[in-house]
């Protein structure tokens, strides 16, 4: 067990120089407008981090086990960069990834990751990796729906585009159907390019969903649903905005037709 931590802190002490040595504030703080829920990163390019992740794996030679809870070390810290590098020493053994990996990876998600970029990153890159190895189904991925972390509820969504047996419209449909009363905004969010995405491969079926649901539908995602559509075809399903009211506005005095009163 020593020596499994010791291997960790040498590996940890590695990614920790390289990021300082490579720090750039000016790029990380340009890059903070992407993230509303906060970034603490270092200002590295994937290009970058990609050596660091080749010299991880040659020079100590992990498991894929391993690799899944050096991920959680390197997640738990908050780091930008160190959470991309988790995830980019797994894609890069995809082949290898067993049931003990895709359940750290839930982990992950449910309690490391902080931001929509890894949550969309796992989805894209990850989960369908799970799908093509038989080791997640679309039963199993329904409970991912359920967690407590908006992150895990995302990834669930995200993902489903990138499987590479594509979804029948009405699976996909289907299986986002209880997240519509999803508080989160970046639930929503995704619930939104989702549906947009499917739109453009099947109209009617998209159609059909917006025009039974837009009543109860969060507004966000009624907007990104309907990014693609004409105009003349979205406004069905879009809510009007509601003016404004300018605080400054006084009320004039209604006067009768025989004048003010005196």
């Amino acid at each position: 067990m020593h020596v499994m931590e010791d291997k960790y802190k040498a590996a940890y002490g590695v990614v920790e120089k390289f990021c300082f040595d490579r720090e750039d504030p000016i790029k990380a703080i340009n890059n903070m407008r992407f993230f509303p829920e906060g970034y603490d990163a270092f200002g590295i390019e994937d290009e970058e981090l990609k050596i660091l992740r080749d010299r991880i794996l040659e020079d100590f030679g992990f498991e894929m086990a391993e690799l899944a809870d050096f991920g959680k070390v390197l997640l738990k810290t908050g780091k930008y960069e160190f959470g991309t590098l988790a995830i980019m020493l797994l894609k890069k053994h995809r082949p290898r990834i067993d049931a003990y990996v895709m359940s750290a990876v839930k982990e992950w998600l449910d309690r490391g990751v902080e931001n929509w970029a890894h949550a969309d990153l796992i989805a894209i890159k990850l989960i369908p990796v799970f799908f093509e190895l038989e080791l997640c189904t679309m039963e199993s991925l329904a409970l991912w729906r359920e967690s407590g972390s908006k992150w895990t509820r995302r990834a669930a969504i995200m993902c489903l585009h990138s499987l590479k047996s594509p979804l029948a419209a009405d699976e996909i449909l289907s299986f986002v159907r209880p997240l519509l009363s999803d508080k989160e905004k970046v639930v929503q969010q995704a619930l939104g390019l989702c549906l947009a995405d499917l739109w453009q491969k099947h109209n009617e079926p998209v159609e059909s969903f917006l025009a039974e649901n837009k009543d109860s539908m969060d507004q966000l995602a009624l907007k990104n649903a309907t990014a693609h559509m004409p105009i003349t075809i979205a406004k069905h399903f879009r809510k009007p905005n509601p003016r404004p009211k300018n605080p400054h506005t006084k009320h004039k005095p209604k006067f009768s037709k025989k004048g003010p009163k005196k």
